[in-house]
């Protein structure tokens, strides 16, 4: 498979991807530069492939590479993280998805209509799922740390929570038992995921990425 390895210079982070007659799937928009036999395929999705793509806030578009060299994929002031996948299904949170082997299906999955009216995401909600063996690569505003629950709940309240395996139920509840008691908490509604799998999880933003926020609006 595929060689993805995340290298770090002037306070950015960047995918580096070595291939060796082989083949890999990129966001649009992603390349930076290429060096080697490499050639770049791009096919037109579907009409509902484009509908899932807009609605997930992800390109509808997804091109491949194939042949031998190097892919270097734009740098970012935020991270990268790498899931060895095999066989097991993640769901993504919507823009998460960066980079994977051809051997990834990517597909879109749909929320349940009252979990995503909870979030703020409006009735539909379409994150990205992934499954099968070989490499994929996700972005986040800052550190991952992949977190390992058994039968147990993780709850967290804004979307720290970027990747979840498949087995994972993800839901919307209150943070106090009591409607009353939850207008003096000051919280928002908390996104649950309970059962048995892996969460990933970026709770702490790169400083980077702060400023960038910051400064944004000047």
């Amino acid at each position: 498979m595929a060689q993805f390895e995340i290298v770090s210079s002037e306070g950015t982070n960047w995918v580096k991807i070595t291939l060796h007659d082989e083949t890999v799937r990129a966001e649009a928009g992603a390349l930076s530069y290429m060096i080697g036999e490499l050639k770049m395929d791009s096919r037109l999705p579907s009409l509902p492939g484009i509908i899932k793509s807009a609605l997930a806030d992800e390109s509808m578009f997804r091109p491949t590479y194939s042949g031998t060299g190097e892919i270097h994929l734009e740098s970012s002031l935020g991270g990268f993280h790498i899931i060895d996948l095999k066989g097991e299904e993640w769901i993504l949170e919507s823009g998460s998805y960066w980079a994977s082997d051809s051997d990834i299906q990517v597909s879109a999955f749909r929320e349940k209509v009252w979990t995503a009216l909870w979030t703020g995401e409006g009735l539909i909600q379409f994150q990205t799922r992934v499954g099968g063996f070989g490499k994929v690569v996700v972005r986040a505003t800052g550190p991952v740390e992949e977190i390992e629950v058994n039968n147990s709940r993780f709850l967290a309240e804004g979307k720290y929570v970027i990747g979840r395996t498949g087995d994972i139920a993800y839901t919307v509840r209150r943070p106090t038992r009591s409607y009353f008691g939850y207008l003096l908490s000051g919280e928002s509604y908390l996104r649950c995921f309970e059962g048995s799998g892996r969460l990933l999880v970026a709770a702490t933003p790169y400083w980077r990425m702060r400023v960038q926020d910051l400064t944004m609006p000047l």
